[in-house]
C-alpha cells in the first residue's frame, strides 16, 4: 500500500468525456456477450458445486478468461479451486471478486412452488452463480477497453471459492495475493439494487468435537462417558452466556454429531459453533469465553474436547468514496424491469414468501445511500482491510425474498435473475473505468482505509495457520 503515493504521479488523468465514452463501450460489450454469460451461469446454477468441491463451475469461470488472453493462475493459496486471472500492465491495479459455490440442500427447479431439482441436492440459494459470471463478463469487458484505447492498468480477476463457511478469500489475503491491488470492486445479488456503505459482521467457527467411553446405557452405564452430554453441557453454558453478551451479537450452533444408538452411550459427538459481531475485537472476547465453556463442559461429564477452527473473518469496512461511485454508476445504469412474463412468476412466488419487506416494482427503484451494518458475515471482511473495497447489491431475485431460500434459487435460474447479473457486471465495469481514468479517486480511497485501520493497525488472521478446510462440505 505505500507505494501508491508513488504510483499516482504517474498516472495521466483522462477528461470526463473520455470517461463517459469508456463506460459506453464496456456497458455495450457486456450488452453484446450477455448471452453467452448467461449460459455460462446458467451452466453453473446447474452443478451446483458445494465448497472446494467446485472443479467444475472453477473450469467454466476460466475458459472464456483465457480465451480473452488473461493469464490463469489456477491452485492459489493451497486451495484447487482458487484462482486469479490477471491482465495488462502498470497501475492502477484494480481487482474483482468472483464467487461460485452453492449450499447445501436448496436444490429447486425454476418454479414459483417448492420443487427440488433432486432431494437434498446443493442449489445456489446466494447467487454465486451470477456473482462470478457478471464478474468474469465485467472483467473481460474492461480489458478490451483498456487493450482498445492503450490505457495504462492491470484488471485482475480473484476466482475465490468457498464463500458460504469456507472463507478462502482469508487464505488468499494471507498469501499476500492482494498486497500490489489499488482497490477491488465487488458485488453480490440481492433482492434489491443498493450501493450504500455496509458493514458486515466479524465471525469465528470451529467445530467442537468431545470424546467419551462407550457403554450399554441400560446395562452398564455407570461404564460410559457420554460425548454427547459434553455437547450438551456446553450448548447450556452457551446459551446462559447469551444474556451476558452485546445485543448485536449473534452465536448459533448446530449439533452434527450426536451419538447412533440410544442404548449406546456415545462415545464421540460434535458440535459446529458461529460467533458473530461487528467488532472483530468483540467476536475474539465471546469466542474465548465459548471455548472455557467447552473446556468446562469436558471437564464436568469426564470428557476430552477438541476444536478445529473452520474459520475467522473480519467485518467488512466500506470505503465510502468507492461506495459513491457504485452508487453514481448504479444510479445512472438504472434498475430492473420485468417483462409481464416475469412479473407474474415474481408475483407468484411473492406469495410464498414470509412477511416480505419489499413490493414488486421496487427492483426498478435505487435503495438511499445511507451507511447500513449487515447481519451476516463475509470473508469480503478480509479484503477490505488490507485493499480499499467497495461491494454493490443488485436485484437477481424477486423483492422480499431471502438469501438462502429456494425462492432464490428459482429466480437466480431464470431471466429475472440473468438480468440483475447484467446491471451487476455494468456497474462493475464503468466503476473501474472510473477508477482508470481518474487516480485521485484511488487516492481518496486509499486515505480513506488508513484512517479506518488506524496508526497500529496490522492484518492478522483470524485463523492462525491452518490450512483451508477443503473438506467441510464432505
Amino acid at each position: 500500500m505505500k507505494r501508491h503515493a508513488a504510483m499516482l504521479a504517474v498516472w495521466i488523468t483522462a477528461s470526463p468525456l473520455a470517461a463517459f465514452d469508456a463506460k459506453d463501450d464496456v456497458t455495450r460489450a457486456i450488452e453484446e456477450s450477455h448471452s453467452d454469460f448467461t449460459e455460462l451461469a446458467r451452466a453453473i446454477w446447474e452443478l451446483a458445486e458445494v465448497g472446494y468441491q467446485e472443479e467444475k463451475s472453477c473450469a467454466l469461470l476460466q475458459d472464456p478468461l483465457r480465451a480473452a488472453g488473461f493469464e490463469v493462475e489456477s491452485g492459489v493459496a493451497g486451495m484447487p479451486t482458487a484462482f486469479v486471472a490477471s491482465w495488462g500492465t502498470g497501475n492502477p491495479v484494480i481487482g474483482f471478486l468472483a464467487e461460485f459455490d452453492a449450499l447445501p440442500g436448496l436444490s429447486q427447479e425454476v418454479l414459483a412452488e417448492r420443487n427440488p431439482r433432486e432431494d437434498g441436492a446443493p442449489g445456489h440459494a446466494c447467487g454465486h452463480h451470477l456473482f462470478g459470471s457478471a464478474s468474469t463478463t465485467a472483467a473481460i469487458a474492461v480489458k478490451e477497453w483498456l487493450e482498445s484505447s492503450g490505457t495504462s492498468g492491470t484488471i485482475r480477476l480473484f476466482g475465490t471459492p468457498a464463500e458460504e463457511g469456507g472463507a478462502s478469500k482469508v487464505y488468499m489475503v494471507r498469501a499476500g495475493l492482494f498486497d500490489d491491488v489499488d482497490a477491488v470492486l465487488t458485488w453480490h445479488p440481492s433482492d434489491k439494487n443498493d450501493a450504500s456503505p455496509t458493514r458486515s459482521l466479524a465471525n469465528k467457527s470451529a467445530k467442537f468435537r468431545f470424546h467419551g467411553l462407550s457403554a450399554h446405557a441400560a446395562g452398564a452405564p455407570e461404564m460410559g462417558r457420554s460425548a454427547l452430554d459434553g455437547v450438551e453441557a456446553m450448548n447450556h453454558m452457551v446459551n446462559m452466556m447469551r444474556e451476558h453478551v452485546p445485543s448485536d451479537a449473534r452465536i448459533h450452533y448446530v449439533i452434527t454429531r450426536g451419538g447412533l444408538a440410544p442404548n449406546v452411550v456415545p462415545d464421540f459427538a460434535e458440535v459446529y459453533y458461529y460467533c458473530r459481531h461487528p467488532d472483530v475485537d468483540v467476536v475474539m472476547s465471546m469466542w474465548e469465553r465459548i471455548v472455557k465453556a467447552a473446556e468446562g463442559a469436558a471437564l464436568g461429564t469426564g470428557t476430552r474436547m477438541e476444536l478445529e477452527v473452520i474459520h475467522g473473518i473480519y467485518d467488512k469496512l466500506s470505503n465510502h468514496h468507492l461506495q459513491k461511485l457504485f452508487d453514481a454508476n448504479l444510479r445512472a445504469l438504472g434498475g430492473i424491469d420485468y417483462t409481464d412474463e416475469e412479473k407474474a412468476f415474481a408475483e407468484k412466488l411473492r406469495q410464498t414468501l414470509q412477511d416480505p419487506r419489499l413490493e414488486i416494482g421496487s427492483q426498478r427503484e435505487v435503495q438511499p445511500f445511507a451507511p447500513r451494518v449487515q447481519s451476516s458475515s463475509t470473508d469480503v471482511g478480509d479484503v477490505s482491510w488490507v485493499v480499499p473495497t467497495a461491494s454493490v447489491n443488485v436485484a437477481t431475485w424477486v423483492p422480499g425474498t431471502p438469501a438462502h431460500s429456494w425462492q432464490a434459487v428459482a429466480a437466480g435460474g431464470m431471466s429475472i435473475g440473468f438480468k440483475g447479473m447484467g446491471l451487476a457486471a455494468k456497474v462493475l465495469a464503468t466503476t473501474a473505468v472510473d477508477l482508470y481514468t481518474d487516480p485521485s479517486h484511488v487516492e481518496e480511497a486509499h486515505k480513506q482505509l488508513l484512517d479506518a485501520q488506524g496508526p497500529d493497525f496490522v492484518y492478522e488472521s483470524l485463523i492462525g495457520e491452518r490450512e483451508p478446510p477443503l473438506d467441510y462440505r464432505k
